[in-house]
């Protein structure tokens, strides 16, 4: 039987474990990346450790989250960072170089390679035939330290894809296309395959855009061929001797099989608050807009920006709309300046952003009180823009710049004739924004650099075997990561302040949270389907963790964020049977007893001991993971000299 792609570079990379689906599996990791949301406590992580030096093959912190300084801490974390990595040897890349990922896939990305990065977008990777998965902050830490990275072997699913894409249509509606078609949990477990003969019509760019996308579907992540657009892209990049051919077996076997027409795809717009609320544009036809984001890790290539500058050329944006332009890099922004069509973006009356994540972590740039905002962002859940009654949609360049010229959702085929727009067959080149490490022995006696709000990681206890605790909070489907720890310009810069920090953890759900958390000593969380989707920040368990939250009980968890809290020592359980979480009600006190021998046959009882109910709950722990609980947490489990 042959090979996936995924399956060959898992093979090539396997220190432990076996490749049947569903089983614990170790893999050897090549580079990994951070930002600066999710890096100061990876790096406090990593300096606990004891290591001296990392040991991938490349590591990169990125700063592209918090460049908002407002106060001193933004500004006192880029600064530790930037100590960190040339001590340790990582390469720093400045604020104002770019998004991690378009910086990465440029710079950096390798064919074959594994790499894990601090944020959920890593598979954008994928684009150019990378392993690349989102990770915990804990978990590249540890990888960077030279551990294995842990996942459960992955399902294989395959889109082939066929036709072309007609104009108009883009990657973007490629990738609202999958998530209307499987949801934002139906990936789940599984890593998505791109193929068939559309694939040949697709820059790297635009599969770097679903690949990036693929995120929102619960993925693990998703990836391309390695073919001669692959090679195409890496030699315009000067990389021309990192290509690798990555193709999967003609005989290799999937779990499912997808096939889209590409061209039989139309605009499409995921409507708030879902990546997977898709609809046709036109079926939306008229809606008033007040505001337009182009940009993000998912739509800010310079092939994406150079086709927004051919349709504002010699137009003007409505008056009544705000339009904003975020380059994905620094090499971006220059190519667009250097070839005039950064000009005609601005004469159409838009506003340039810096090169960074900016609105869409709600960092900068929020709509307007009730506001409808078109982004072509990944994500639209509430209160993620900063402006909490915001009504955000996700959309393609295309479908965006047709919103800010006619100040309404509107169909962009009705713009007229779509412009050429060409790759060139070579980028520009300036890596003077990232700054390479130290040597080892020059590393010695550098300093570390750290401000007053950066805070020691929280404690955590071992996982004892009774719990018992109340019910602090009862939520529905689809809590996001957004939902248990907010972003935005306000809370972002306390991410290395936990402490601080725990006062916004839930607000979105129940502003009385933290406050009946901290009373309470230890608590207990009881959520819905696909708990945790979202962003790979370990704030949305460390938090929880500092306010005393033991185990989270939901009908099925996201995999990043099941992962972060086994990592943060608080047990991730789910009902045998999902009705029974009608049953429990906030406020009940709940007891399990017999937890280590639960842990060992996978399923524990939960007393209500306020109602009388006994409710069957289900777990399915490896022995690392029950070893990782019994110690306190990952951090304590590596303190003891385990990996």
């Amino acid at each position: 039987m042959g090979l996936t792609i995924a399956q060959k570079i898992i093979k090539e990379h396997l220190l432990s474990g076996e490749m049947t689906p569903g089983s614990e599996i170790a893999l050897r990791i090549d580079q990994t990346l951070t930002q600066d949301a999710t890096g100061t406590m990876a790096y406090l992580e990593f300096e606990t450790m004891g290591v001296p030096r990392v040991r991938t093959e490349l590591s990169v912190a990125y700063i592209d989250h918090n460049t908002l300084q407002s106060g001193f801490e933004n500004a006192d974390d880029h600064r530790f960072i930037q100590s960190m990595a040339k001590k340790y040897g990582l390469y720093f890349s400045r604020p104002g170089n770019g998004i991690c990922h378009q910086v990465h896939l440029e710079r950096f990305g390798k064919p074959g390679k594994t790499l894990i990065g601090s944020d959920s977008h890593t598979p954008t990777g994928g684009g150019i035939g990378m392993l690349a998965m989102g990770a915990g902050g804990l978990d590249v830490a540890v990888a960077m330290g030279g551990g294995a990275y842990y996942i459960t072997m992955p399902k294989m699913y395959k889109v082939n894809l066929t036709g072309k894409l007609r104009p108009f249509v883009t990657a973007k509606d490629v990738s609202l296309e999958i998530l209307r078609i499987l949801s934002v949990k139906g990936g789940v477990g599984a890593i998505i395959e791109w193929g068939g003969e559309g694939i040949k019509t697709l820059s790297v760019p635009e599969r770097a855009t679903i690949t990036n996308m693929g995120t929102e579907l619960g993925a693990t992540t998703s990836i391309f061929p390695s073919d001669e657009i692959t090679k195409a892209f890496l030699e315009a990049e000067g990389r021309g001797e990192d290509y690798r051919e990555l193709k999967s077996d003609e005989d290799a076997v999937y779990d499912k099989i997808i096939d889209i027409d590409l061209s039989a795809l139309e605009p499409l717009i995921a409507c708030p608050h879902s990546p997977d609320n898709v609809v046709k544009v036109s079926s939306l036809k008229g809606t008033k807009v007040d505001q337009v984001c182009i940009g993000s890790c998912t739509n800010s290539s310079l092939y994406d920006m150079l086709k927004v500058a051919a349709l504002l050329k010699g137009r003007t944006i409505k008056p009544e709309v705000s339009l904003s332009i975020s380059p994905g890099s620094k090499q971006v922004l220059s190519m667009l300046a250097d070839c005039g069509a950064l000009s005609d973006i601005l004469a159409s009356g838009a506003r340039l952003l810096e090169c960074a994540c900016g609105p869409c972590i709600g960092m900068g740039f929020s709509p307007n009180s009730g506001g409808v905002s078109l982004r072509t962002f990944n994500r639209n859940f509430e209160g993620r823009s900063g402006t909490a009654d915001g009504q955000v949609y996700l959309v393609s360049p295309e479908t965006a710049v047709a919103a800010a010229l006619t100040g309404e959702i509107t169909d962009p085929c009705l713009l007229g004739e779509m412009p050429k727009v060409e790759m060139p067959s070579s980028f520009k080149l300036d890596d003077s924004a990232v700054i390479p490490p130290a040597s080892p022995e020059e590393a010695k006696a550098l300093p570390i650099l750290r401000g007053p709000n950066i805070k020691p990681f929280p404690d955590s206890k071992p996982q004892e075997d009774v719990l018992a605790a109340p019910l602090v909070l009862k939520v529905g489907d689809n809590i996001t990561t957004d939902h248990i720890m907010p972003a935005g310009a306000k809370i972002l810069p306390y991410r290395s302040n936990i402490p601080h920090l725990s006062q916004y953890c839930f607000g979105v759900c129940d502003n009385t949270f933290p406050q009946r958390a901290k009373a309470a000593g230890e608590s207990i969380v009881v959520g819905g389907n696909n708990y945790g989707q979202g962003s790979s920040r370990e704030h949305a368990a460390l938090v929880p963790l500092y306010l005393g939250v033991r185990a989270v009980i939901a009908k099925s968890f996201a995999r990043i964020h099941a992962a972060n809290l086994i990592n943060a020592g608080i047990m991730p359980l789910t009902f045998a049977d999902a009705a029974d979480y009608d049953k429990l009600a906030q406020g009940d006190e709940l007891r399990i007893e017999n937890v280590y021998s639960g842990m060992d046959s996978g399923s524990m009882t939960l007393i209500d001991e306020t109602s009388g109910e006994r409710i069957a709950l289900s777990c399915s722990f490896t022995d690392r993971q029950k070893a990782i609980l019994k110690a306190g947490g990952l951090l304590k489990y590596v303190g003891q000299g385990n990996k």
